[in-house]
């Protein structure tokens, strides 16, 4: 292996890179120019269709057949004109990456290219070789992919991409996307129904979203020289290098020339698509960076996303480089999540998080503040749920990361002015007028424009005007961690609204009812908000006094998805039934069992191979040495307390690998798939790969660096 590290590197130091040019000055020129928006729809289609089709994106109304014929013409003929030669049904299944089917537009026994509706509408690939959780079995193998009209068709290639669900013979989800458009619904619903006791003019809220996704970068050429790199996605042996980023110089740091062109062609390939990418930076670890795109709706931003990751993939073959979307590839270094920026905001144009110096407005703005943080206090152990995954756990609480204890930062103003409003009521100055700006009534102080304070150790944090997210995994399907949001917010709003209309109907005043339920919610929701320090022992310790829940495993976090409180919940939504939540818990403990097997097999297969041999071929050089030592008289006793060290790691190593190998065949006989993670988590994971690096470390102190079979992260890392 050392001599594949070697020439790796021989090949990384003669790496050359092309200068990225756009295809214009101007991003207008190319934005969006292989997507089928609906600026195109509307020159492609006629007045009336085009009406059906705006109306079926704006208020999710079902397309009839007669309009998707004319719209699957009209895209066909676009596509062909661009090169196209296939389309494809591009769906988000549980696995946690994009799929697609292409078929061909010419139909030979026709001789012609041929595109009707009903190809746009649906299609059908195998569900049962897509992860399903016990749905389908392999003779009902039956499943559709559905169109999603509010989901722009792109061209990928030469291919038309056509976003859809994914969904099985019987109608349970078996995607990311089912479930998000029907949470997405749900707030909707419940968010209009609040706004509306403010203004009636209001008729839709719509969820919106940023996502920041951070990254890593390598060479292709040392990322094929490690096999934990290529089969796991992050280093299980390797000895921290002297420096890592401890000075802070990478962090907004003028960006390697490579990456440089790399960013631009991806960024470039992205815009032609419609993903609105605007940011690009050097992030605080060696070699990790960062894009994030504007705000979009959150379908659409969920997809985009999706589809960004992918392109990075491909673009980066271009570059001779590798990106890695693993939450923690290298231990020590920060990890890399996807920030999710959500915020709701009306069909008129309101952002519902957004302070102004309205009155109306801001008591406004204080109901939906004040809500969100109850539906994260009522629903806490369910949003910690949504983020887990076997590499997310490596992350949160780590370098950065936030903690797995899900509490909410809003800043120092926004406490104060709950605070106010929960314990003191009316405040008046001495020459007996209020204090604060007025919002309506004399209980509400004033609220100062952008004035929070940011804590990255916060996992949901109040930055604004949004909500962001920051414990969402970087190589996660952002649709996940969406829909449960989503969903607990519209439960919270329907509670909200519901209380609002009892007091209302016993004589309340409305304004002073929604005051009244307010101040009972901030004094219900105070347990989960923090604003210090998510990463001391200290914060763990109050959290656990509050009675806040800090999984930090995937296996246990999991079980928030399939408890009565949580069934009931997606039920009442139309979200999910019991049985997709049970499926899809499934789905994920078995995910998180692969996961650990894997790196259980690749770090056995790396310490019996490659570290052990080397380190006994390192031993018996010492030997040969001690000998002629010996001979000549001369002290030996140094080296032959090395090859006693070498000899009593190689030992432990050996034992170690051993071990976990057979507790992972008795593990694989457990037929209860949560019975068998949580032996994984425990048994496997916990008890021997901290033990196993320990002793793969302690060798490489005392063996030759030319022969150690694996590159340090030094070698990875600083990327020029």
């Amino acid at each position: 292996m050392a001599h594949l590290r070697f020439n790796a590197l021989d090949i990384v130091s003669r790496r050359t890179t092309d200068r990225i040019e756009a295809p214009s000055n101007k991003i207008s020129d190319y934005f969006a120019k292989d997507v089928f928006t609906l600026d195109q729809m509307k020159a492609s289609l006629a007045p009336d269709v085009f009406k059906k089709v705006s109306s079926a994106i704006d208020k999710g109304k079902k397309i009839d057949m007669e309009t998707a014929d004319q719209i699957a013409s009209a895209v066909k003929a676009w596509a062909i004109t661009k090169g196209v030669t296939h389309y494809t049904h591009w769906f988000q299944p549980l696995t946690g990456s994009t799929a697609e089917k292409h078929d061909s537009f010419f139909n030979a026994q026709k001789g012609i290219e041929v595109f009707a509706g009903s190809m746009l509408v649906q299609q059908e690939p195998d569900a049962s070789s897509f992860p399903n959780g016990g749905l389908r079995t392999t003779f009902e193998a039956r499943g559709y992919t559905a169109w999603d009209p509010s989901s722009p068709m792109f061209i990928f290639g030469r291919t038309l991409c056509i976003p859809t669900i994914f969904v099985a013979y019987t109608g349970e989800a078996l995607d990311h996307k089912a479930p998000l458009l029907k949470a997405v619904e749900a707030v909707d619903t419940a968010a209009t129904k609040v706004v509306q006791l403010f203004d009636r003019n209001v008729n839709r809220v719509n969820a919106s979203l940023g996502c920041e996704q951070e990254y890593f970068v390598i060479d292709k050429a040392l990322f094929s020289a490690r096999p934990d790199l290529l089969m796991s996605g992050r280093t299980l042996f390797g000895h921290n290098p002297a420096r890592g980023q401890q000075l802070d110089d990478h962090y907004f740091g003028s960006i390697p020339s490579r990456i440089y062109n790399y960013m631009k062609d991806f960024e470039i390939e992205c815009l032609k698509l419609g993903i609105p990418i605007s940011t690009r930076h050097n992030e605080v670890a060696p070699s990790q960076f960062e894009a994030a795109p504007l705000f979009e709706d959150i379908n659409v931003a969920t997809d985009h996303n999706s589809l960004m990751m992918d392109v990075m993939r491909r673009v980066a073959a271009r570059h001779d480089l590798e990106v890695l979307f693993h939450e923690k590839p290298f231990a020590g270094l920060n990890g890399s999540g996807k920030h999710n920026n959500w915020s709701l905001i009306t069909n008129t144009g309101v952002n519902l998080f957004q302070p102004s110096n309205s009155a109306r407005e801001n008591l406004l703005f204080l109901v939906f503040l004040v809500n969100t943080i109850k539906a994260v206090a009522e629903n806490g152990e369910l949003l910690r749920a949504s983020i887990a995954s076997a590499s997310n756990d490596h992350r949160l609480g780590a370098n950065e990361a936030p903690p797995a204890v899900m509490s909410v930062f809003i800043g120092s103003q926004l406490t104060a002015v709950l605070d106010e409003l929960e314990e003191k009521g009316n405040i008046k100055s001495d020459k007996g007028d209020n204090m604060y700006m007025k919002l309506g009534i004399d209980k509400i102080p004033q609220i100062i424009l952008d004035n929070t304070d940011r804590n990255r150790t916060s996992p949901f944090a109040f930055t604004g005007n949004k909500f962001e997210f920051r414990a969402v995994g970087s190589d996660q399907n952002v649709a996940q961690p969406m829909s449960i949001l989503n969903l607990i917010m519209a439960e919270q709003l329907n509670e909200f609204h519901k209380e609002v209309k009892s007091q209302m109907g016993k004589g309340t005043d409305k304004k002073i009812a929604i005051v009244n339920i307010l101040r009972q919610y901030i004094k219900d929701s105070k347990k989960v908000r923090f604003e210090g320090d998510g990463y001391s022992d200290d914060w763990e310790k109050e959290a656990e006094k509050r009675g806040l829940a800090n999984v930090k495993n995937t296996p246990r976090a999991l079980e928030a998805f399939v408890t009565d409180k949580s069934k009931k919940l997606f039920s009442k939504h139309n979200v999910m039934t019991p049985e997709e939540l049970e499926a899809r818990n499934e789905i994920y403990l078995e995910n998180y069992i692969m996961k650990i097997q894997i790196e259980s097999r690749l770090m056995g297969d790396i310490a019996l191979n490659q570290i052990i041999p080397t380190a006994v071929k390192y031993q018996n050089t010492l030997a040969q040495n001690a000998k002629n030592l010996s001979d000549l008289k001369l002290d030996n006793s140094e080296i032959l307390k090395n090859i006693e060290l070498i000899s009593g790691y190689t030992k432990d190593l050996r034992s170690l690998v051993h071990e976990m190998i057979e507790k992972r065949k008795e593990f694989n006989e457990i037929e209860d798939t949560k019975d068998r993670a949580y032996k994984y988590c425990d048994d496997v994971k916990e008890a021997y790969f901290d033990k196993i690096r320990y002793a793969a470390d302690k060798l490489e102190l005392y063996v030759d660096d030319e022969l150690w079979p694996l590159p340090k992260y030094r070698e990875l890392l600083f990327l020029r």
